[in-house]
């Protein structure tokens, strides 16, 4: 990847239903040249597909935390599935070090957040856990 490839492919992360024509103007190049760029970054497998984010994916929560868990012997996996069950988990992600599971939570008051986070530390192969709030959100490229 170039840095063309690396510009068209941040537009594309901010927009991925642009039109050619947009992106072509945008980047300073022809309708070609994005076109078939866009082709081989989706045949190396560079851009493995579009998505689509509905309002509730962008909605902000008013309360927003990491939570990162502990997790006792091999009860990942299904304390995994567990918190992907529950409304207020954003993300779950696995990770090396200290924590075995970070866990993004959105909820509308302390008080929700409050009890999710009760819920958690109360299940099953959950041994210990810390709690971040989120204050504020900054994104590369927006």
């Amino acid at each position: 990847m170039d840095e063309l490839d690396s510009r068209l492919v941040q537009a594309l992360k901010r927009d991925g239903r642009a039109a050619v024509s947009d992106l072509s103007a945008d980047l300073g190049v022809t309708r070609a040249t994005v076109k078939a760029r866009m082709d081989r970054l989706r045949a190396s497998g560079e851009i493995a597909g579009f998505t689509v984010q509905t309002r509730s994916d962008v909605a902000a929560h008013s309360v927003r935390g990491l939570m990162m868990l502990g997790i006792e012997g091999r009860g990942t996996d299904k304390v995994m599935r567990a918190l992907l069950g529950m409304v207020e988990v954003q993300a779950v992600h696995s990770t090396n070090g200290t924590w075995d599971l970070i866990v993004e939570i959105g909820t509308e008051t302390l008080d929700v957040l409050d009890a999710v986070l009760f819920r958690i530390r109360r299940m099953d192969g959950v041994t210990r856990s810390e709690t971040s709030l989120l204050l504020s959100t900054r994104r590369a490229g927006r």
